[in-house]
């Protein structure tokens, strides 16, 4: 990373190449053994677009991940909790107290959460799963993942084996850029009004970009506006003008609403109109995650089921959830089932990320599946996935929760558009999974046999008692609690 241009031109690189903070730290220390700081950046760099390749604004992401790691996890499942974590600490590179802080039920300190939210009494637990088999563009990646439901785990790390024998995931993704909005009314003249406001727009961008002027040295920024413009409304004409920010590493939502604040004035000035709400917009639909994944027919056969007619099943259960919005809040549903815990594991906006998804699923009008399938030319199936994904590296949950950090480093991503194709690379997985079961063996088949685990706890089986208990109650297809606790007393009768 170290470029050996000198200080300030070794640092104009890092900029150019729009590296996250703790590469920019990295690169830094190459050179100078000095602890880069915020206002060090302030006082050594000019503004990026001074500097070279920061021409092409809106820049997508397709270059090779961070340094690669094994993500396979053979006999991983039969393994305790305790050798889970030595091996994931051994492949991630954790140190000691990292390992400790996993292990810990009580990782987020009270005083921590007390700072995170109000009215704090206490913290709720999550279990914390990694998957394996995953590969991106040729990087290996393990995926920590934070839920309560099973074979959530499971199934994105079958998906992921299987998909890993054909390639692997090819993903991508465009630019971190936020929408800010800011709602003006009492106007008259609405298109006249939008005209006002695109011809004062570089005024506009100027005045949003000096509210954030490390934003600005790290290549971020408001990079444009959009005028949308809504004449009848039944309050009366209303003008909504989106700033169009690259946020970086970060998440953005303090960002962007702090520059629509900022500008909020100027637009009152220059229509005579009142603004009313400066707020950022959760449809983040120019910050886009994509996944693809190519499968043969050879990898997808089970032993009642041809490949081929797994391909065409789960086509048609597509097909189903693209025309039919019951089916797709299910289907989609299954999506989110795999992107959430990520999203909660690295301590970023879950609910951003499916408010987005959702308004993205009916973009067109109506409410459709997020993924699609099809059939290739050789008979391969193909799937794609691509979803607003506004999630960081910095900022909030994912700095201030001791888990969220060490989840961080489990995935080794470098900057947030990485961490933000895992997750729908993940999501493409899940979302694989259930098509594949629902096309086959159905649903309940493989989702109550890894559920057989919780009933067992809620019947009050000991550590002892799981497996067989679990056993019993998936071959007699019977996984209730009642009839679990009918076992452990016949059981214990003995």
């Amino acid at each position: 990373m170290f470029c050996g241009h000198g200080l300030f031109r070794c640092f104009s690189c890092c900029v150019a190449k729009q590296l996250s903070w703790v590469q920019l730290q990295h690169c830094w220390h190459q050179l100078y053994p000095l602890k880069l700081v915020h206002t060090g950046i302030l006082l050594q760099i000019r503004s990026p677009r001074d500097l070279p390749g920061q021409a092409k604004k809106h820049k997508e992401r397709q270059a090779p991940m961070s340094t690669a790691t094994d993500s396979r996890l053979p006999g991983f499942r039969s393994l305790t909790p305790e050798q889970r974590l030595a091996e994931v600490a051994r492949l991630a590179g954790l140190d000691t107290a990292e390992q400790a802080l996993l292990s810990d039920a009580g990782a987020l300190p009270l005083a921590t959460a007390n700072g995170m939210i109000e009215n704090v009494v206490g913290t709720f637990q999550l279990p914390l799963g990694v998957a394996g088999y995953f590969q991106l563009n040729g990087r290996d990646v393990l995926v920590p993942m934070a839920v309560e439901e099973p074979s959530v785990v499971a199934a994105a790390s079958f998906m992921a084996k299987l998909i890993r024998e054909c390639g692997g995931f090819q993903t991508s993704s465009s630019a971190p850029l936020m929408r800010a909005q800011i709602q003006l009314i009492g106007i008259t003249d609405p298109h006249g009004a939008r005209l006002a406001i695109l011809k004062e727009r570089q005024a506009i961008i100027d005045i949003a970009n000096s509210r954030d002027q490390l934003l600005n040295k790290l290549g971020g920024g408001c990079r444009d506006i959009e005028v949308h413009v809504f004449p009848d409304t039944r309050r009366g004409a209303m003008v909504v003008t989106h700033l169009i920010v690259d946020v970086r590493d970060a998440m953005g939502a303090n960002t962007v609403n702090t520059m629509a604040e900022a500008v909020a004035p100027h637009i009152e000035k220059v229509t005579g109109g009142k603004v009313r709400l400066r707020i950022l917009s959760n449809l983040a639909d120019l910050r886009l995650a994509r996944a693809r994944v190519k499968v043969s027919a050879k990898v997808l056969g089970t032993e009642h089921y041809s490949g081929e007619e797994v391909i065409n099943g789960i086509v048609d259960a597509y097909e189903f959830a693209a025309v039919d919005p019951y089916r797709a809040a299910t289907h989609n549903k299954g999506i989110m089932n795999g992107i959430d815990p990520v999203i909660v594991a690295t301590g970023n906006d879950w609910r951003a990320v499916e408010a987005g998804a959702h308004a993205y699923a009916s973009r067109n009008g109506h409410y459709t599946s997020l993924t699609h399938w099809e059939i290739a030319a050789d008979g391969d199936l193909v799937g794609t996935l691509e979803i607003p994904m506004p999630v960081g590296l910095v900022g909030g949950a994912t700095k201030t929760h001791p888990v969220a950090r060490a989840a961080l480093k489990i995935l080794k991503v470098q900057s947030a558009q990485e961490l933000a194709e895992v997750a729908v690379a993940v999501g493409l997985a899940q979302n694989m999974a259930a098509l594949r079961a629902l096309a086959t063996e159905g649903i309940q088949r493989g989702h109550m046999a890894l559920h057989a685990r919780n009933i067992a706890l809620a019947a009050g089986a000991k550590p002892e008692e799981m497996d067989w208990l679990v056993q019993q109650m998936v071959a007699k297809h019977d996984v209730r609690v009642d009839y679990a606790a009918q076992l452990l007393a016949q059981q214990r009768g003995k």
